[in-house]
């Protein structure tokens, strides 16, 4: 039996949404993460699957404005921030990885986590939460990240529809 790892990022708090600013208290991409996470337990076996959320050392402001221009500053500055806690990813043959789209790719304590482990041979499904940018050049910078490994396609859920995204989730299952 095959071993699933969900790993994402995920903000709570103020985000945009639908045009507006809002608060919420599950970033979008937990809540697909565990979607995803209860859909692989009930079809292969809650053994099968574990989730790890790569949470930074260095909060992001909760300032949405802020935020952005944080996350923009490390991405001008090809930035590897720290990351709280680690798991390691040999034991599982398919990785999900989640993220919000963050200036067209992931957010830089992700990229510090991908360049940290070693995925040769994993099969990497992404998807990533947004408000209109889609995947951005996130499954080129997984790519470039993990050459080693298998990166599929990848999945745009608008950040939105998060709550509501039950075919996108089956898409991600069924990629396994």
């Amino acid at each position: 039996m095959s071993k699933t790892l969900i790993l994402f990022y995920s903000r709570p708090g103020a985000n945009y949404v639908s045009g507006n600013i809002v608060n919420l208290e599950k970033g979008n991409c937990l809540v697909v993460a565990e979607k995803i996470a209860a859909t692989l337990r009930q079809t292969q076996g809650a053994d099968s699957v574990d989730m790890f959320q790569v949470k930074p050392q260095k909060e992001y402001s909760s300032n949405y404005t802020k935020c952005t221009e944080e996350a923009k500053a490390e991405l001008k500055a090809d930035a590897r921030p720290a990351y709280i806690g680690d798991i390691d990813v040999s034991p599982y043959d398919n990785i999900i990885v989640g993220y919000p789209i963050w200036w067209g790719t992931f957010p830089m304590p992700l990229w510090t986590f991908l360049e940290n482990h070693d995925f040769s041979g994993k099969k990497i499904i992404p998807f990533s939460t947004h408000e209109g940018s889609g995947l951005g050049y996130s499954v080129k910078d997984i790519q470039k990240l993990c050459p080693k490994a298998n990166v599929m396609a990848g999945i745009a859920i608008h950040g939105s529809s998060a709550a509501y995204c039950e075919s996108e989730i089956q898409r991600i299952v069924e990629s396994i």
